[in-house]
C-alpha cells in the first residue's frame, strides 16, 4: 500500500471529503440551532433528506462505476458537493436549507466510501481489503479533523464563513485528488480480476442480501442516532463544550486504532467473528454512555469503544457483501446494499430528534441499545443462510 499512489490519493481524498462534507453538518448542528432558530428537528429533517437522496443515488452510481465511468463521477460529484456547502453558508429559510443538502446528498451517492469501496473491489478483487483497510484508516480521523476544524473556524470567523472555507477547499483540493486516484485505481486493474457481466438483479431475490443489508441498516441507525446527537448528549450531561469537541473528534482516532486492532488480529478471527465482535462492542459502549452521566472517565471508555467498533464495520461491510454475495455485478450489488444502509443512516440524526422529543436522551440510547441487538440477531441469521458461510 505504502507505494500505490491510486490507493494514498483515495485514502487522502476521502478522509477530506468526509471532513469537509458530511462532518460539518453534526459538527455546526448547535450553531445551527441558536443562530438561526430552528428546531433539532427540523434541522436533522435536513440530514435525512440529504441521505435519503445518497441512498436513491447509490444504485445508479454502482452501475456508472460497473460501465468503467467511476473516476468522472467521484470527481463531478465531490466537486458539486463542495459547491453545495458554499451554497449552505447564504441560507436563511429552512426550505433553502433542505434543497441545498438534498443536492448535497444526491452528489454524496457518487463520491464517498460507497463508490470508492466499490471501485477498490471491482479492480482490486480478493485484494481489495488490504485497500479498504488503507483507505479506511486514514479516512478515520476524518471526524477529528472536522470537528474541531469547524468548531474553531466558526467560532473564530462564523459558520458562514467556516463553510464556504470548507467547501471551495472540496472544490479546489479533494474533488480533482479523488478523480486522479480514482483514474490511477482503474488503469491499474489486477489482471485476473472478472469484468463484471451485464447487470443481473437474482440477488435481490436472495433472503441473504435483504438480511444483511436490514442487519447493516440497523446498524448504521445506532451509529447515526449517537454521533449526530453527541454533543447534544454530552452538553445536557453538564460536560464542558471543549470536552465535548474532543469526544467527537476522538470518534475518528478510535477508529482508526480499531482498524489497526484489526488489522493486527487478523489471523485470529474470521470476518463473520470481526463482525460479531463490532456489532456486541458498538452495543456496550452505547451502553456505557447511557449510564456516564458526567463522568469524563466513562465518556472516553464510550468513545473508545464506539470509535473502535464502528472503524471495522466500514471496512467489514464490503468484505461481508462479497464474502455472502459474490464478487460479480458487485457494482450493483453495493449500491443496492447502500440504499438499505444510506436509508437508515438518513432517519438516524431525525429519528433520534424525535425520540428525545419524547422521552430525552435516555430513551433514544436505549432504543439504540435495542437496534444494536437486532442488528446481530439479523447478521447470525444470514450468515447461517448464505451459500459459502466459510467464505466469510
Amino acid at each position: 500500500m505504502l507505494k500505490d499512489r491510486a490507493i494514498w490519493l483515495l485514502a487522502i481524498g476521502q478522509t477530506l471529503i468526509w471532513a469537509g462534507i458530511y462532518y460539518v453538518f453534526p459538527a455546526l448542528l448547535l450553531r445551527w440551532e441558536l443562530a438561526l432558530g430552528w428546531s433539532k428537528a427540523d434541522l436533522t429533517e435536513a440530514i435525512l433528506l440529504a441521505v435519503l437522496a445518497s441512498a436513491i443515488g447509490a444504485p445508479i452510481a454502482g452501475r456508472i462505476i460497473d460501465r468503467g465511468a467511476g473516476p468522472e463521477m467521484m470527481g463531478l460529484c465531490a466537486g458539486l458537493a463542495g459547491l453545495g456547502v458554499v451554497a449552505v453558508s447564504q441560507v436563511s429559510q429552512l426550505w433553502q436549507f433542505y434543497a441545498l443538502w438534498i443536492g448535497i446528498g444526491a452528489m454524496m451517492a457518487g463520491c464517498l466510501y460507497e463508490p470508492c469501496f466499490a471501485m477498490i473491489t471491482r479492480a482490486r478483487g480478493a485484494q481489495a481489503k488490504r485497500a479498504i483497510v488503507f483507505v479506511t484508516l486514514l479516512g478515520g480521523f476524518a471526524g477529528t479533523i472536522g470537528f474541531p476544524v469547524v468548531h474553531y473556524l466558526s467560532g473564530a470567523v462564523g459558520w458562514r464563513v467556516a463553510l464556504a472555507v470548507m467547501g471551495g477547499f472540496e472544490v479546489l483540493v479533494v474533488a480533482p485528488m479523488l478523480w486522479a486516484g480514482a483514474s490511477a485505481l482503474q488503469g491499474k486493474r489486477i489482471k485476473g480480476v472478472p469484468k463484471p457481466p451485464a447487470t443481473d438483479r437474482a440477488f435481490l431475490r436472495r433472503p441473504v442480501f435483504w438480511l444483511v443489508g436490514l442487519a447493516f441498516a440497523s446498524i448504521a441507525l445506532v451509529h447515526g442516532m449517537t454521533l449526530h446527537h453527541l454533543l447534544a448528549i454530552l452538553n445536557e450531561r453538564g460536560l464542558s463544550a471543549e470536552f465535548a469537541v474532543f469526544i467527537a473528534g476522538m470518534v475518528g482516532v478510535m477508529q482508526v486504532a480499531g482498524r489497526v486492532a484489526m488489522t493486527l488480529a487478523d489471523r485470529l478471527f474470521s470476518h463473520h467473528g470481526f463482525v460479531v465482535i463490532a456489532f456486541l462492542t458498538l452495543g456496550a459502549s452505547v451502553t456505557i454512555l447511557g449510564v456516564s452521566g458526567s463522568d469524563p472517565g466513562l465518556a472516553l471508555a464510550f468513545v473508545t469503544l464506539f470509535g473502535g467498533a464502528w472503524g471495522t464495520i466500514s471496512i467489514l461491510r464490503p468484505v461481508i457483501a462479497r464474502d455472502l454475495l459474490g464478487e460479480g455485478d458487485f457494482g450493483a450489488k453495493s449500491g443496492s446494499l447502500a440504499v438499505m444502509y444510506l436509508t437508515a443512516a438518513a432517519l438516524s440524526a431525525w429519528a433520534g430528534a424525535l425520540i428525545w422529543q419524547v422521552g430525552g436522551y435516555g430513551v433514544m440510547l436505549i432504543c439504540a441499545i435495542g437496534l444494536a441487538g437486532l442488528a446481530m440477531a439479523l447478521y447470525g441469521v444470514a450468515f447461517r443462510m448464505a451459500d459459502r458461510p466459510e467464505a466469510a
